[in-house]
């Protein structure tokens, strides 16, 4: 550098064309980016949108921001001409040309309407009243068109990456909310009659509202990345979107039960039916037999057996009435209640049986055990025993009477065993005592 002029030392030739280079690669790197973001897809759906909330808000700045971007290029462009023309003048740029390149090149050189710069809405670029006009160097254009420009392109990327993910998304989910709302009607699941119905007429509404909203306020359904500051740091928020699919999932489910239900509906009535029918013949069995206990067998008390549950069979009649109607969205609940019921009640008819028949059990064990020990002694050649034969038709004589006590019964079946096991030399029974009458004397 040379002499000092009023920006400071003057540049030499050299500088200035090392400085005439770099603002030439930057302004071809302005200007291509700013064709991109004019042709930006994200954009040009901003220009032609019905836009409300933070996305109007911010569209009308960032409109303001590209309008002065481009005013501030123009501006850096004119100046960046003017000053390869000085420098074209001659091969060997005079003094006083580098004094003008230098006051162009460093200086506050480039003069920039007020108006002009008052349609950018942009706080951070601005402050204070407007100007009639504003002067900046070359640097300055630069900074202020890099800082406007990352901002414009933050806006429109976020906007554009909410639009190309979530109207999509909606729309395909809103599909299969169509198709689920056809097949929950085939199964007569619908509003006002069944949760399910219901909830597919919320989940319709929300994303209806959803996509609305997403189409016309983007930014609101933007979530930026923390530390980022990258444009277009971020990722399109979801929440809404992904409760309500969760929701849909759920109500798809129901409607796959239901559908079920009518594939199996006949064949588990006719089950149920079964069911209930064995349990009635088993509780009419258990009557029976109780009837049966009380004329054969004395001093017993016999459990009283109940009648079938009238409400189980009014229910299976309103089963397969809701089956003729095609009702399955209520059917698939009764039908479940009715098959934990019904092996219930199968159940308590079967311990009712046993609980009855105990007596008559009893009374065949004895007889058996009676019979056992006869044959026996038979095979041990003491079958014209006098004791045994004396016991032993006592025994039978109970056991074959009616009506029967099976305590004094059980006491004779006793005295034959015992007089049974000392004749063959066997050991006494164990846990059971021998009846005083059970004892050989010198006489017996």
């Amino acid at each position: 550098m040379g002499a000092t002029g009023p920006t400071g030392p003057v540049m030499d030739r050299d500088e200035v064309d090392r400085a005439l280079a770099r603002l030439g690669a930057e302004h071809e790197a302005i200007e291509t980016s700013l064709l991109a973001l004019q042709d930006h897809a994200g954009r040009r759906l901003l220009e032609g949108a019905q836009l409300t909330g933070v996305t109007e808000e911010r569209w009308t700045s960032t409109e303001a921001s590209i309008t002065l971007l481009w005013t501030y290029f123009d501006a850096y462009t004119d100046a960046l001409r003017s000053a390869r023309d000085i420098r074209a003048r001659r091969r060997w740029s005079s003094r006083e040309d580098l004094v003008e390149l230098t006051e162009l090149l460093n200086g506050d050189s480039v003069t920039v309407a007020g108006s002009a710069t008052a349609t950018a809405n942009a706080p951070t670029l601005h402050s204070g009243p407007t100007k009639l006009s504003e002067r900046h160097s070359l640097a300055t254009l630069v900074d202020r068109m890099n800082e406007l420009y990352a901002a414009s392109l933050d806006m429109v990327v976020a906007a554009d990456a909410v639009w190309s993910a979530l109207p999509a998304r909606i729309d395909l989910l809103a599909a299969e909310l169509q198709r689920t709302r056809r097949l929950a009607h085939s199964v007569g699941v619908r509003p006002g009659e069944h949760p399910a119905g219901d909830d597919l007429e919320r989940i319709t509404r929300v994303l209806t509202k959803l996509r609305e909203q997403v189409v016309s306020d983007p930014l609101a359904f933007w979530l930026a990345a923390e530390g980022s500051s990258a444009p277009g740091g971020g990722r399109p928020d979801t929440t809404v979107y992904d409760r309500e699919a969760r929701a849909l999932e759920d109500v798809r489910r129901e409607i796959d039960a239901v559908l079920t239900v009518r594939q199996d509906a006949e064949k588990r009535i006719v089950r149920l039916r079964d069911i209930l029918s064995r349990a009635d013949r088993t509780l009419a069995e258990a009557r029976t037999a109780r009837g049966e206990v009380l004329a054969k067998i004395a001093a017993t008390e016999v459990p009283v057996v109940s009648g079938p549950p009238t409400v189980l069979q009014e229910q299976l009649a309103a089963a397969a009435e809701y089956r003729r109607q095609a009702q399955w969205h209520r059917l698939s609940p009764l039908l479940e209640s009715l098959e934990q019921k019904a092996e219930d009640e199968l159940l308590r008819a079967r311990e009712s049986l046993g609980a009855v028949t105990a007596p008559l059990a009893v009374r065949a064990e004895l007889r058996g055990r009676l019979d056992a020990y006869k044959a026996k002694v038979a095979r041990h050649g003491f079958a014209e025993d006098a004791l045994l034969v004396e016991r032993y038709e006592k025994a039978r004589r109970m056991l074959w009477s009616a009506p029967c006590d099976l305590r004094a019964a059980e006491q004779a079946v006793l005295r034959f065993q015992h007089a049974a096991a000392e004749l063959l030399g066997g050991p006494r029974l164990p846990g059971q005592g021998v009846p005083e009458d059970d004892r050989r004397g010198p006489g017996a």
